[in-house]
């Protein structure tokens, strides 16, 4: 039964002049608004379809929607998918769990010639931490060819890349892995070449520069890469950092309460240098917050999730458009407790753009957002639907 057809049920009880009744309507134009501005795109179904997709979307220009599944596919090892404009969704690829690689956990980065770029967290190379593999980094082209670029083996190559990827304009790729690298298995940055060479350009030691990234990495104009790390750094509660081509980490700002902990997701770089990263736990309510980091390295808390209407626990990181507003998803919280589609804008006020409810809708919403030029926001959710696997979505701010 969805949240809307609950409040038609409470209409019927009381009179028109009953505080009940007024609150009643209220809530319920608030759900007919916020049908008029979300829509999904489509469902998961059942294997072979995908299914609980975690990952951010990629969109190319003509409207085309990419992402993986954690799981689902013909192998239920999880896919890499096409939606269509029009809502067809294609499964493009089908992880087997062996040596292609299995459970897609992040997004796909695009080329220009349309090869998708992705990690897998398990397979691969199966002696690996045996039988399961240590992941993978692959390459999907147009007609839907799976190559592995490369397969983690040793440990301390890294193990379980769980961070899409960023890639230069040499065709290098640039990721992290949440464990592997040292004997003390605190993860690490790699590079991957274009002809399939890993490089580890840093172990994590477990100390000031952080452990067990998740989040993928951005870059400035001088290749330095940006990253956050979950635990660990000068404060216990993650790190923010910066990698230079030397293989140098500088940390580039502190996460402690109660400004947040344990960043999931990568950061945000504006043009200006600033860094806008979503803690995970942590603020002021224990629930996550917004920040935003300056190139001088002063740390500004832009907002604090309650786990209320508002969200809270947002594993996504935030997108920001050209005005400088920030967009993202908490995975908790809202009305229903299934998650919300936010906004912040550049005076720190925030709206919740959509409350998801569960049902059809989906809700739990892991991934974050992808905006056309219109200003539309499309992204998934890992449960609902109509067959409860998840959904693909998009919302009108």
């Amino acid at each position: 039964m969805t949240k809307q057809t609950k409040w038609f049920e409470r209409l019927s009880e009381p009179s028109a002049s009953t505080p009940a009744f007024a609150i009643a309507v209220v809530i319920l134009l608030t759900l007919q608004s916020q049908a008029q501005n979300f829509k999904v795109l489509y469902s998961f179904g059942a294997p072979p379809d995908a299914e609980f997709s975690t990952a951010n979307l990629v969109r190319d220009k003509s409207g085309n929607l990419y992402g993986t599944t954690l799981f689902g596919g013909a192998f239920l090892n999880g896919a890499v998918f096409r939606m269509d404009a029009t809502g067809n969704e294609t499964v493009l690829y089908n992880f087997t769990g062996g040596a292609d690689g299995g459970l897609p956990f992040a997004g796909l980065i695009r080329d220009s010639q349309g090869n998708l770029y992705g990690t897998t967290t398990q397979g691969g190379d199966l002696t690996c931490v045996a039988p399961i593999g240590c992941g993978t980094v692959f390459k999907v082209d147009s007609s839907g060819n799976e190559t592995v670029l490369y397969a983690f083996s040793s440990g301390a190559d890294g193990e379980y890349p769980y961070a899409g990827l960023y890639r230069d304009g040499s065709g290098n790729l640039y990721g992290t892995t949440v464990n592997g690298g040292s004997s003390a298995n605190y993860g690490t940055v790699y590079k991957v070449s274009r002809s399939g060479q890993e490089t580890v350009l840093y172990r994590f030691k477990g100390k000031g520069d952080g452990a067990f990234p998740f989040g993928a990495l951005v870059a400035d104009s001088t290749g330095r890469l940006y990253g956050t790390t979950t635990q660990f750094g000068s404060s216990g509660g993650g790190s923010i950092f910066r990698l230079n081509s030397s293989g140098q980490v500088a940390t580039a700002g502190k996460l402690q309460p109660p400004s947040g902990e344990s960043p999931t997701a990568g950061v945000t770089r504006d043009g200006a240098g600033n860094l806008y990263v979503t803690a995970t736990f942590g603020g002021a309510y224990g629930a996550g917050s917004v920040l935003k980091i300056s190139p001088s390295g002063k740390q500004t808390t832009l907002y604090s999730f309650t786990n209320g209407n508002d969200g809270g626990t947002p594993y996504a990181g935030v997108i920001r458009d050209a005005a400088g507003n920030l967009y993202g998803t908490a995975f908790f919280g809202g009305t229903g407790g299934f998650g919300t589609v936010f906004k912040l804008d550049t005076g720190n006020n925030f709206t919740v753009l959509y409350d998801f409810t569960g049902g059809e809708d989906g809700g739990n919403p892991w991934g974050g957002l992808t905006m056309d030029s219109s200003g539309n926001l499309y992204g998934t959710n890992s449960v609902g639907g109509v067959s409860g696997n998840g959904v693909v979505y998009k919302v009108i701010p």
